[in-house]
């Protein structure tokens, strides 16, 4: 071979997101576990392969080709499902929504929604746009409509943009708004709320921590993509006007 020829070498977590299996983030995870082999040796974390030349093993199986062409789904995910693949508790998923053609097709969540939360959903098998989508880097941001069980003070909004630690972790919104017909000057039990990151169940903690209990969470944006026109339980094809969308800058305050 010419050694002038450039190399094809890419990172594990690349070539596993790229053939669909998880997302680059879900793929280190394999890889740091031992679960990930190239050439009958137990790949290591930063290691690079050759998709044409390499043999790559994911928990036992060959790595599968990509894609001939990337697939992406907006979903309205229904309350009462798992953002996950298969649960071995014979949970509902979102994945049996799908109509019957893209049950061949390996699709995974850019991006989960706890079971009782719903709203917009990203399904996909493009590896890469997972990782654009939820690297902190990328400030996506993320638009919710949350309603609680019982009236928001006005004068607690600074609490949840500040933040609160939970479980070693830092929760807080990038901006707030009292929304809802029941709304007063100063109280509300409907809020919107924008999030850059997904920690999990990010929102219900941060409302638990300042002593407000959600009743329904729904996710309305991706960055300039808004959820409409969906019903709950159906999902659509986007193109790439779609997609660009997905990956614009932080939405900014309409008000």
């Amino acid at each position: 071979m010419d050694s002038s020829e450039p190399k094809k070498e890419v990172r594990l977590q690349k070539l596993i997101a790229d053939a669909g299996i998880c997302s680059r983030r879900a793929a280190e995870a394999l890889v740091a576990e031992g679960a990930v082999k190239v050439n009958g040796k137990t790949a290591e974390i930063g290691q690079k392969a050759d998709p044409g030349k390499d043999r790559v093993l994911v928990s036992g199986k060959p790595l599968p080709p990509p894609p001939a062409r990337s697939l992406t789904l907006a979903m309205n995910k229904p309350r009462g499902y798992l953002c996950s693949n298969s649960d071995p508790h014979h949970h509902k998923t979102v994945f049996q929504l799908l109509p019957p053609e893209f049950d061949k097709i390996r699709l995974f969540c850019a991006g989960r929604l706890d079971k009782e939360s719903e709203g917009l959903l990203i399904l996909t098998t493009d590896g890469d746009l997972t990782h654009r989508l939820l690297h902190p880097s990328r400030q996506i941001s993320k638009r919710y409509r949350v309603r609680l069980q019982h009236p928001f003070l006005r004068k607690d909004l600074p609490r949840l943009l500040k933040g609160v630690r939970d479980e070693g972790e830092l929760l807080r919104a990038d901006k707030v708004y009292l929304l809802g017909p029941e709304k007063t000057p100063e109280t509300s039990d409907q809020l919107e709320v924008h999030l850059h990151h997904g920690r999990k169940r990010e929102i219900r903690r941060l409302f638990e921590c300042v002593g407000c209990r959600v009743r329904r969470l729904k996710r309305i944006q991706i960055g300039g993509y808004v959820l409409k026109g969906l019903a709950p339980g159906k999902a659509r094809v986007l193109g790439p006007a779609d997609v660009k969308a997905l990956l614009e800058d932080p939405v900014q305050g309409r008000r």
